[in-house]
């Protein structure tokens, strides 16, 4: 064996739940995250499994998407929406018929939907979560966590960051019954100073971009290729620099092939209004329903018909060039090293089946590869790296972020700054709050105050001031963020007057009822 490789997948989705309505958009991104990306990755660890290909696989499920995922009424209209997705695809298998191209595509299809429904009712008993805790107890997974809500750490309070860890951790503990070892922190965003609020969380290890740690001091003697520890015992990985360039690179990566599917074509934007009106937003407006017929082909808007069996080829070739690399990378560096390298490839998860199609496939086809090839770069976690290394450099960290850039500028610019003095605001009043009434008795007040802190955790989701920078649901973004300083405002309101207005305060619990154990007394300090 010549070295070490960590795939680690950061899933993370921010908290919609909107029960008042049976159809509504961001919702969706739940439900096409499950179909596309979830459940195509836990049959694929079925598939090692039944195959006894040596897997492991570092991923964190952040409290918003534990909690969505277990949540009984959003569990519900994703089976609405894969019953829709199969109706759809049995109407395509008699509309492209006679089509030579699509029609073996749309029998694909309808093939895959009734796949992930059988998977889900038998596999995992109507759970997604059921899954990953079966593949953690048989030790394929390292299941870690975030931050509560995905909030960016460096811009916090200390009693604010503080809290966003350790209700992480007991929303982790709540769904995966032991409190985590390891942290994605949200971003990748780190500042001095965190190290310790994860140290007295119990957190052993986090991640970070290669420029936190090739900027550390003093410079860390293994660069990226080894973890390091903070002067508070926490051990720092930072991304590998190749490894994520060969998968992320527009130019280079490998989602990019012409072989594989074109995300954009979709039926739900090519088929006629009339036809696929059951299948979209009811109020018309056009949304991806999943069914593509397109590979990439080139960048001209023209597109040729997709080739699954092809593109199933393709991620074996992918995957060996790949795992033949990661061998190369180590063999470069292993001679100037006392111990094997190791090469941390952090990815978002979505990337694999949502954003490219076959992900899950090459993903497999990896550890396949690695296995055959004997193991020369051998899959591990972190912990079992920690456990096999346990002495390691210290360092201090360099600030930075996996955003555009490295640093925090991503999540504070000219066009979401307006964003931070009312979080500032409220972390202040509701720490507070929490230390006036931590002994109170008073069923009220306490329900008023966890709601409080509710509505401060989903504000300080990462997610809103990102997705405003990049221009993406930006309305849905700014609304979301001036609903929860509103709702926060109004309720701070009542718990100082002593009069509650129940109609709203019951509909506001209804809507955002992110982790019903809330204690707000975290914020006590």
């Amino acid at each position: 064996m010549n070295g070490f490789w960590a795939l680690v997948l950061h899933s993370h989705l921010p908290y919609i739940h909107h029960p008042s309505y049976e159809y509504f958009l961001e919702e969706h991104w739940l439900f096409e995250a499950i179909s596309e990306t979830y459940i195509p990755l836990l049959i694929t660890l079925r598939e090692l499994e039944q195959e006894n290909v040596y897997t492991r696989i570092t991923v964190s499920v952040t409290p918003p998407l534990a909690e969505m995922l277990d949540n009984k009424n959003l569990n519900r209209k994703y089976l609405n929406y894969l019953d829709k997705l199969i109706e759809l695809a049995e109407k395509e298998k008699v509309r492209t018929k006679d089509d030579p191209y699509f029609s073996p595509l749309a029998n694909m299809y309808y093939e895959r939907f009734h796949k992930l429904k059988a998977f889900l009712q038998n596999d995992l008993h109507g759970r997604v979560l059921n899954g990953y805790r079966e593949f953690q107890e048989k030790g394929m997974l390292c299941i870690i966590t975030c931050g509560a809500t995905h909030g960016f750490l460096p811009f916090m309070t200390e009693i604010a960051a503080r809290a966003q860890i350790e209700i992480a951790c007991r929303v982790h503990q709540k769904h995966f019954g032991r409190r985590p070892e390891g942290i994605w922190l949200p971003e990748c965003a780190y500042s001095a100073g965190i190290d310790k609020l994860l140290s007295d969380a119990g957190i052993k290890f986090f991640f970070v971009d290669s420029h936190g740690i090739l900027y550390a001091d003093p410079r860390p003697r293994y660069g990226t290729y080894s973890p390091v520890f903070t002067s508070n015992g926490v051990a720092a990985f930072a991304r590998d620099y190749y490894s994520s360039k060969q998968v992320w690179s527009s130019k280079e990566g490998y989602p990019g092939d012409q072989c594989y599917r074109d995300f954009y074509r979709d039926i739900g934007y090519d088929l006629d209004m009339e036809y696929i009106a059951p299948y979209i937003s009811p109020n018309g407006e056009r949304v991806f329903t999943g069914i593509k017929y397109h590979k990439i082909t080139g960048e001209s808007s023209y597109k040729e018909a997709y080739h699954h069996d092809a593109a199933m080829a393709r991620t074996k070739d992918h995957a060996a060039h790949f795992a033949h690399e990661r061998e190369k990378q180590t063999d470069d560096v292993a001679p100037y090293f006392d111990r094997p390298p190791l090469i941390v490839s952090p990815y978002d998860a979505e990337l694999f089946g949502h954003w490219w199609f076959e992900g899950p496939e090459f993903i497999g086809n990896i550890f396949r590869e690695m296995q055959q090839r004997g193991h020369k770069v051998r899959p591990v976690n972190p912990l079992e790296y920690l456990h096999q290394f346990p002495m390691n450099q210290v360092v201090q960290v360099n600030p930075s972020s996996w955003g555009d850039n490295g640093f925090y500028s991503v999540w504070l610019n000219a066009g979401n700054d307006w964003i931070y003095r009312h979080l500032r605001f409220m972390a202040e009043h509701i720490t507070t709050l929490a230390r006036k009434y931590r002994d109170t008795g008073n069923g009220d007040i306490i329900r008023g105050l966890n709601q409080m802190a509710r509505e401060l955790l989903l504000a300080q989701a990462s997610d809103w001031a990102f997705l405003i920078t990049t221009g993406t649901a930006t309305s849905y973004s700014v609304q979301r963020t001036k609903e929860h300083i509103s709702n926060f405002m109004k309720i701070y309101g009542m718990v100082e007057d002593g009069r509650f207005d129940w109609e709203f305060f019951t509909t506001t619990e209804m809507k955002n009822d992110f982790y019903p154990e809330m204690d707000f007394r975290v914020f006590a300090g």
